[in-house]
């Protein structure tokens, strides 16, 4: 069979392409847009079926460098370790702190759900974590860093497990939501009662306004505070391994030293180019993913076909019944707590972007709740990551 290798070059200029296709696709496809499907996800999972058909013909198949794959990895990640402002944190209060006390449950659940099964189905229970919360509250970048780091880890078919599931994640995030926040509304006749002059729509209009304008200037320098903590990062995360004995993704250190580089900036200049380090992760984030996605090998899914998809079903159930019985009623039972309740089967099936959009869903109906719109934000797309992060990396070292 003929292998075509393409060089790191090659590859970064692939993913732009597969981002391009899946860009075309999401506006041509009203189901990928409805659902709010990524376009580096789309691109990418398409040319991975191509090649997965021209390996089954036995054709050709293509590979290529992840060099630069791991960097737009670890420069992503870091951002997210930028987002960690402590005034933030404080001005969330008790609507922060709840919803991140219950995602850190529903982490927990999805792993205790994945490994249990997969174990019980004659599968290397680690797979378990690709189908628990390293897919599901981490979404496809967490899924495509870690199925990295158990792929050399000897855990075959990690990445694979762990991208597929996450897209899944995605849609199931995405068509529940909505629904399961209406049945909370229609079956407690609760009504919205915030009288603010603005709905929801301009409270994400304000959120947006308060990003400053951006300059070359405040690019140069949130681009050189990136490559600081990058770099720092890397020997904090060496020496975090070697004094615990403990197996971190590549991104940890960078993402801890980030989150302190961030308050100091703070404490001292009292402003940080936020947009800016924003851009250059969303950019980092849609190359990762365009390669990450580009790369699967579908065919390693044969043998894990019935336990993930039992698993996934699983999945769905246990965080229905966690929302509708938990979520809704710890956050006060009242219209907030029903938004809230589909902001949070977004962000812990797929991605905080998946929660935005059904909150907007509910919220162009029923009326607006600005609460929800600043706590799932904060929650779904800044420190639920850490927490994930810690409790897949013990689970995973006490498996192993």
């Amino acid at each position: 069979m003929l292998e075509i290798n393409l060089n790191m070059f090659h590859a970064v200029a692939l993913a732009a392409a597969l981002f391009w296709l899946g860009n075309v696709l999401c506006k041509k496809v009203v189901v990928f847009n409805k659902y709010c499907i990524p376009a580096p996800l789309v691109g990418g999972v398409c040319f991975s079926l191509v090649n997965t058909l021209m390996y089954a013909a036995g054709v050709a198949y293509i590979s290529f460098d992840s060099t630069l794959q791991t960097v737009f990895m670890n420069m992503f990640f870091t951002t997210v370790g930028f987002s960690v402002s402590i005034p933030l944190l404080k001005k969330g209060g008790r609507a922060v702190l709840l919803m991140l006390i219950l995602g850190s449950a529903m982490t927990v659940l999805q792993n205790v759900i994945g490994t249990g099964l997969m174990g019980a189905l004659g599968a290397d229970p680690r797979l378990g974590l690709c189908v628990g919360s390293i897919a599901m509250v981490g979404g496809p970048g967490t899924a495509a860093s870690y199925g990295e780091l158990m792929d050399g880890m000897g855990i075959t078919g990690a990445s694979v497990a762990g991208l597929a599931a996450a897209t899944f994640g995605l849609v199931a995030g995405s068509i529940m939501g909505g629904p399961t926040a209406r049945r909370c509304i229609n079956k407690y006749q609760i009504v919205c009662r915030n009288t603010a002059a603005a709905g929801s729509a301009d409270v994400m209009e304000e959120m947006e306004d308060e990003s400053i304008t951006s300059t070359s200037t405040r690019f140069v320098r949130g681009f050189m505070l990136l490559m600081f903590a990058l770099g720092i990062g890397d020997f904090v995360g060496t020496q975090l391994t070697a004094i615990t004995g403990l197996t971190f993704p590549g991104y940890i250190g960078a993402m801890v030293v980030a989150a302190i580089t961030r308050n100091v900036v703070d404490a001292i200049f009292h402003e940080f180019p936020t947009g800016e380090v924003e851009v250059v992760g969303n950019m980092c984030l849609n190359l990762f993913l365009a390669m990450a996605l580009a790369g699967l090998q579908l065919w390693l899914l044969i043998d894990l076909a019935l336990p993930m998809i039992v698993t996934l079903a699983l999945q769905v159930c246990a965080m229905f019944l966690f929302a509708y019985f938990i979520v809704f009623r710890v956050m006060g039972r009242d219209y907030d707590a029903a938004v809230m309740t589909a902001g949070f089967i977004g962000f812990a099936m797929g991605a905080t972007s998946n929660a935005m959009a059904n909150m907007q869903v509910i919220t162009k109906k029923y009326g607006p709740s600005p609460i929800s719109f600043f706590a799932i934000p904060m929650v779904g797309s800044l420190f639920i990551d850490f927490i994930n992060a810690i409790i897949i990396t013990g689970m995973l070292n006490m498996f192993s």
